[in-house]
């Protein structure tokens, strides 16, 4: 029997270990006392590694703090891909985001512990919020291949590809900003379904017939 022993994928999984504990590190402490009250060396503390160990990492504490959520978009992404492909390709990105929401091995981020947290205070730090969009726009990067691919097309000639990601995108997004904003963490799915319905055109309504006056309203007579 071989026994001698994987180094590369020892390795591997050290350096995966550090980057969860220093994810994980960063994540409880801006959460408990505020972005602006944590530090970088104090995430390393808490991971007990160095600055320089940190630094190997993550680029900052917004991006540590959002390590947490940077796999999402590739969990889309993936059910993206799994869409048959007769489906519309706005219709298999709602479908893909509702696959990631319903798997329960994703653990969307109405069923994760604290992520609700960590999107409000996104909404209220400019830095976290700018970091968390530049994960966004990577994941619809990737995206834009994905629909480019199941319609056969250059997306750099045809502009359906990117039409349809920045619509799914727009409507999730829409969806997260309500959900953070209303504080009921569990109402992200109905949000996202009434993101993309909006979208369908499906909610949108009449405007309201203006209200009726009375020919004698303010002229004193009874």
């Amino acid at each position: 029997m071989n026994r001698e022993p994987k180094t590369p994928e020892r390795r591997s999984r050290k350096a995966r270990r550090t980057r969860d504990t220093l994810a994980q590190a960063a994540f409880e402490l801006v959460l408990d006392r505020g972005l602006r009250d944590v530090t970088v060396e104090e995430i390393a503390e808490r991971a007990d590694v160095d600055r320089r160990t940190f630094s190997r990492y993550f680029t900052s504490k917004e991006d540590a703090v959002l390590d947490s959520v940077r796999g999402d978009g590739d969990r889309i992404n993936d059910a993206l891909r799994a869409r048959p492909a007769g489906e519309p390709p706005l219709t298999a990105y709602r479908r893909a985001v509702l696959d990631w929401l319903a798997d329960p091995e994703a653990e969307a981020w109405h069923r994760r512990p604290r992520i609700f947290e960590l999107l409000v205070l996104a909404e209220q730090e400019p830095t976290l919020y700018a970091a968390f969009h530049h994960i966004r726009v990577d994941a619809q990067e990737d995206s834009l291949a994905i629909v480019a691919d199941r319609l056969g097309v250059d997306p750099r000639q045809d502009i359906r590809p990117a039409v349809t990601v920045a619509a799914g995108a727009g409507a999730l997004l829409a969806a997260q900003v309500a959900w953070v904003r209303g504080g009921c963490p569990e109402e992200l799915p109905r949000l996202v379904e009434q993101a993309f319905d909006a979208l369908a055109g499906e909610l949108i309504q009449q405007p309201a017939a203006p209200a009726s006056h009375s020919t004698t309203e303010g002229n004193g007579t009874s």
